[in-house]
């Protein structure tokens, strides 16, 4: 008797809207100061999560949501790696 697996949401920093963990990328910021992209969800340090769209990561850099729930300054390197990650989730997914 295979009980539901329970599918681990978050909510996104930039939309508000709750998904599968899967469905977005953490952002993290390290003691340091230095700001990443965490694939594997599992870096210490303070994240955000956001959904991988392209015009959600925009929105980010618009409005700076990112840097805001971070405190600290978001290098555009980080957006535009974002937007290809993104653009290479969009293309996987297309492909399926």
């Amino acid at each position: 008797m295979a009980g539901q697996k329970k599918v681990p949401m978050r909510k996104c920093v930039v939309t508000g809207e709750m998904k599968p963990k899967k469905e977005m990328v953490r952002i993290v910021r390290s003691k340091d100061g230095e700001v990443s992209i965490d694939p594997t969800g599992k870096k210490a340090g303070r994240g955000a999560y956001i959904t991988l769209d392209k015009e959600c990561i925009l929105l980010a850099k618009k409005k700076n949501v990112l840097a805001h729930h971070l405190k600290t300054e978001i290098s555009d390197s980080l957006y535009d790696e974002l937007l290809q990650l993104a653009e290479k989730e969009t293309a996987a997914r297309n492909e399926q």
